[in-house]
């Protein structure tokens, strides 16, 4: 049987390892997703709000293909004991389509749909393995403190990331160099992922397949098993219903903040690189606090925290418009996005049963992607609409680009709010308990 890892200690270089991947992950957030690619797709690639509606459904189409095929991939890693084989795929394909993001220019759409489309698929596939391994890095009584420490260091090479293209944007400039920093980023993802594969051992043990059965047929029916073994587990699902909900927000705002600086604040693509390490750089305090604020005073305490933070810094976002002003609430988003992000993965950890946490990981990225497929799309086809029906009215084309993005803001401060309600239901401890409850009935 597979062996109950969850709750040992692992420190030195396999934990650096781990910590060191999410280096280069955060390195590919910060560049595609924040301060570059996504403002060139909207602004060079496309243009106007058609890019921004672009943008929302190349992401969307990502998540979707995500969601379909993790929670299945979740049980086979855990049965098969391969969630690190798997990371090294996903992670293959995302440090090489992003690469070859430096071929796209202007006008080409398709192109630039398709290989971010990769890339991301890539990418977030990754982070269900990826987080699947925390339980196996961190004892109960120190995993919100571990998984803190993986932001903070992920946020660092974010930083680190966006300090090599900066200069190179800034003396050199044009298109060539944005689409350089493309390249740049995957070979830096590449190199920060090695640590992790050579040095992390996987303490998990194969199970035997089962007489007539394959890896396909196995990852069915262990996700089959996996849902009825949730719906045991209240206070997780609840926990995943309501992370669905406040998680459209925080998507909308990953995947939209270089394009609302542009649009809405006038930034250039420098300005855009300063702003991002400025809100990397506040991630990294926020991974830190909050780590420590769940240990404390849990969980559940910590993301009303964090949620709170960031509904005040979208809201912001619509009555504030001096480009000063967008700094100050990109920082303040960067600290309490990244509070989320841990705070929620953490929870997860403490609320699965152990030897399944790839599966209930994969549970929580069917719940991330779903809400990644309605966040963009959802973001993106306001703006559209919205900007079509001012320019109806007779508002000039970029006023109404503005206006349509600065309204449609309000959408993640809606789901921000009605997430947190959601998770005010949530029994943290009830929670914990079960998933201790399901640690005895394995040992007897």
């Amino acid at each position: 049987m597979q062996a109950a890892v969850q709750g040992e200690r692992v420190v030195g270089r396999g934990r650096w390892g781990w910590y060191l991947y999410d280096f280069g992950n955060s390195a590919y957030a910060a560049v595609v997703l924040l301060a570059v690619y996504s403002a060139y797709f909207q602004n060079e690639v496309v243009g106007g709000a058609q890019g921004t509606r672009l943008w929302g459904i190349a992401v969307s189409i990502a998540m979707l293909v995500v969601g379909l095929t993790m929670p299945v991939l979740g049980a086979i890693a855990d049965f098969t004991a391969s969630k690190k084989r798997i990371l090294l795929f996903y992670t293959t394909i995302t440090c090489v389509f992003t690469a070859m993001l430096f071929f796209v220019q202007k006008g080409d759409i398709v192109a630039g749909m398709v290989l971010f489309i990769l890339a991301e698929i890539g990418y977030r596939s990754g982070q269900v393995f990826y987080n699947g391994l925390l339980p196996e890095i961190a004892a109960p009584d120190e995993i919100g403190r571990v998984s803190g420490n993986g932001w903070a260091i992920g946020s660092a090479g974010g930083i680190l990331c966006l300090l090599i293209v900066l200069p190179l944007i800034v003396i050199i400039g044009g298109t060539f160099v944005v689409r350089l920093s493309l390249a740049i980023t995957g070979l830096f993802f590449a190199v920060s992922a090695l640590p992790l594969f050579f040095f992390l051992r996987e303490r998990a043990r194969p199970q035997a397949l089962p007489p007539g059965e394959n890896v396909l047929t196995l990852g069915f029916r262990r996700l089959a098993v996996t849902f009825r073994h949730a719906r045991h587990y209240r206070e997780f699902v609840k926990f995943l219903l309501a992370f669905l909900v406040f998680n459209v927000g925080i998507i909308i705002a990953l995947d939209f903040a270089g394009i609302l600086g542009v649009v809405l604040f006038g930034f250039d693509q420098t300005m855009l690189i300063l702003m991002m390490i400025l809100v990397q750089i506040t991630s990294v305090a926020g991974a830190y606090l909050f780590g420590r604020v769940t240990d404390r005073r849990g969980s559940k305490n910590a993301l009303f925290l964090s949620i709170a933070a960031m509904a005040v810094a979208a809201a912001g976002i619509y009555f504030f418009r001096s480009q000063a002003s967008f700094f100050v609430l990109a920082s303040l988003a960067g600290f309490s996005l990244t509070g989320v992000q841990s705070v929620s993965r953490t929870m997860v950890g403490q609320l699965s049963p152990p030897g399944q946490s790839a599966e209930f990981y994969g549970l929580f990225s069917l719940s991330n992607q779903i809400s990644a497929f309605i966040g963009p799309s959802l973001f993106g086809g306001v703006v559209f609409g919205l900007a079509q029906r001012f320019q109806g009215q007779g508002v000039a084309v970029a006023l109404a680009d503005q206006d349509a993005h600065r309204l449609a803001v309000w959408l993640i401060v809606v789901f921000l709010a009605i997430g947190a309600i959601m998770l005010w239901r949530v029994d943290e401890r009830a929670g914990q308990a079960a998933a201790r409850v399901a640690v005895a009935e394995k040992r007897t």
